[in-house]
Order: C-alpha cells, then sequence, then structure tokens
C-alpha cells in the first residue's frame, strides 16, 4: 500500500551526465594565485614507508582555540537580505527576543544562504534553555531528542527547530577538546565558540545573527565553502566514532553541494564505513530518503559505493554492482544506477 505519493522532480538530475559542479560563489571569489614549482620527489626511502592513516586535518579540532581567525563578517557581502528568512522563523526569532533570549540561525541554512542556496529548513539556537523556550510557547512546542534535545516550534504547518546553547550532547568529545577561555576572548565568543566546536562539519558550525546582520566563523567553515570541503570540527576519526550518522551526513551533504572531503575525513568515512550497520532502521531510511532528495540522488549514490557503504546498507545491491563490474569512480551517466535508484524509491515509497 502507497504510504505517499513519492516526490521524482529530483530524476531529472539523473540525464545529465558527468561531475556536479559546485555552486559559483562570487562573494567569496579569491584572486588566482601563481603555481607553485613542483615540490621535490620523494627519496627512495620515503616511498617504502608504509601507509597510514593521514594526520588530522581538522582544523578548529586540532589546531586549538588560538589555530584559526575568528572571523565576524556582515551578512551583506554575500548578499543575505532579511526577505530570505521565512515568516515562521522570524516569528520565533521575535518571540525569544522579546523575551530578554539572544538568538541566532545556525547550520545548514547559513551556509545555504551563503552560497545563495534556497535552505530546506532554518534552525534556531538561543540563550534560553529549552523548558523557557517551551514555555515562550506553550501549546506549539514539544522538546524531542536523548542524545541532544531540541525543541520543535510549530509555526503555520512548519516545524521550527530551535536548540539552547545551555544543552550539551552526551558523550560528546567536541565542547571537551579545550576547556580554558581566552584572554583576549569576550564571554559571548566563549560561549558561541564553544557550542560551535560540538558541531559536525565546519560548513556547518557558522552562526548568523538577523538584527545584527553579522556572520560569526569560528570554524573556518567560509574557507571551506570556497574550497568545497566537507570537513570534520574534531579530529575525523574521533568525530565518526562518536556518531556514525555524521558518515552519511557527509556524503549527503558533499552529494548535494558537489563537494568533497580532506583526505583525513575521506580515510574515515572508509575504514569506519561498517560502523553504519548498527544505526537503527528507521535512522538509516530517513538518511537514505534525504539522499534521494533535492536532485543529488545520483551524485549520493555514486559515493555510497565509492566509499564502501553501500555493501552496509544495501548488500544484495552492492553485489549485483560488484557482479557488473562497475566502477568504483565511474563519473559518467549509467543506465544500470538509474534503473537502481528507481527500483530503491519504489521500495522506500510502496509497502
Amino acid at each position: 500500500m502507497a504510504l505517499r505519493s513519492p516526490d521524482l522532480r529530483w530524476l531529472g538530475s539523473l540525464t545529465r551526465p558527468g561531475r556536479l559542479a559546485p555552486s559559483p560563489l562570487a562573494a567569496l571569489a579569491s584572486p588566482r594565485r601563481r603555481r607553485r614549482a613542483p615540490s621535490p620527489s620523494p627519496s627512495p626511502s620515503d616511498s617504502s614507508t608504509p601507509s597510514t592513516a593521514p594526520t588530522s586535518d581538522s582544523g578548529p579540532g586540532a589546531e586549538g582555540m588560538e589555530g584559526l581567525e575568528w572571523k565576524k563578517i556582515s551578512a551583506k557581502r554575500f548578499g543575505i537580505k532579511e526577505s530570505m528568512i521565512p515568516p515562521e522563523a522570524w516569528n520565533v526569532l521575535h518571540r525569544l527576543r522579546s523575551r530578554g533570549y539572544d538568538v541566532y540561525l545556525v547550520g545548514g541554512c547559513v551556509r545555504d544562504l551563503i552560497m545563495k542556496k534556497t535552505p530546506k529548513d532554518f534552525d534556531i539556537i538561543t540563550t534560553a534553555d529549552l523548558r523557557q523556550v517551551k514555555d515562550t510557547f506553550l501549546g506549539s512546542a514539544v522538546i524531542v531528542g536523548r542524545r541532544f534535545p531540541i525543541c520543535h516550534v510549530h509555526e503555520n504547518n512548519s516545524i521550527v527547530e530551535v536548540s539552547s546553547f545551555n544543552t550539551c550532547a552526551r558523550g560528546s568529545s567536541g565542547s571537551q577538546i579545550y576547556n580554558s577561555k581566552s584572554q583576549n576572548c569576550s564571554k559571548n565568543d566563549f560561549v558561541r565558540w564553544k557550542n560551535c566546536q560540538r558541531r559536525d562539519f565546519t560548513i556547518n558550525g557558522l552562526m548568523f545573527n538577523p538584527y545584527s546582520e553579522k556572520i560569526y566563523d569560528y570554524l573556518g567553515g567560509i574557507e571551506d565553502i570556497k574550497k568545497a570541503k566537507v570537513r570534520t570540527v574534531i579530529p575525523a576519526g574521533t568525530s565518526f566514532q562518536e556518531d556514525c550518522a555524521r558518515i552519511l551526513r557527509a556524503i549527503r551533504i558533499a552529494a548535494r553541494l558537489g563537494f568533497s572531503f580532506p583526505k583525513e575525513t575521506a580515510y574515515y568515512v572508509r575504514t569506519l564505513a561498517c560502523s553504519v550497520a548498527r544505526l537503527d532502521k528507521a535512522r538509516i531510511l530517513m538518511e537514505m530518503n534525504y539522499m534521494l532528495a533535492y536532485g543529488s540522488a545520483e551524485a549520493s549514490l555514486r559515493l555510497l559505493w565509492r566509499f564502501g557503504l553501500l555493501e552496509h546498507l544495501l548488500p544484495f545491491q552492492a553485489a549485483y554492482f560488484s557482479s557488473t563490474r562497475f566502477k568504483r569512480k565511474d563519473k559518467g551517466t549509467n543506465m544500470l544506477l538509474v534503473s537502481f535508484i528507481l527500483a530503491l524509491v519504489y521500495c522506500c515509497y510502496v509497502d
């Protein structure tokens, strides 16, 4: 029995061969750099060194509190306007601010606004605790989540997710890496920075105050947007062991934006691929549905196949790919993959 009519608009992307080109970021464009002279070839002793896990490339998590320049940038630089934020999000922002709480937009919506994309949702973080948020929206707010509780505020048939600076995820090590306050750091900066340390990826660790029109970047997220990289906040091995669902989110974000992984992140996506089998089926189905949406279905499945995740999520389909010798790094449109996606959509939406 059909649960609901599937949204198949993303299938239009399947007929477009070639790579997904990253979105142009005119506001972030930097002048061309001169090519550097090629580095000298390694000595024979270097080439015989056994391969090991790459060193940490997770900038803020590895370098520390003083490792990156904290940036406060005007939203006008990226052409962000008040009209880009929907009324439902503004209603939540206004009501919390009217009670004296600080409020910010946070996460993927800030990233998408910078990239001139339309965010699929708008997440808010506030200095109010979740009980105070619930009291502010009596009858229209509910606290959900175990590991990282948030508040769902219902506004005009939409749900706005509100988190609190006072909430800490259980088992998270991001906020424990550095617990000392910089001498030249204000209290507000420290609170914002500490929360950003708990984020999954640097490009999701951006905060935006729509009233002062300032974007706060403590993790180098804007630089990673320029480089089209999905980089973990803390070292990738630690991040993915802490929450293996981040591996699937990394694939989804990279596919949707046309981004790639730094060496360390790519290494641990592949090495820890088997850990996603520990996720419950509902969570896996949710992540797969996200991957099949927003025009990134083919790119998502190619990345799942390339990094060895398909064997753990859909082993029978992966075995068929292997039997047909479908290349891990194949970049051309392949009708076998198109047929596979159509069959997968049918399985997801039909009981």
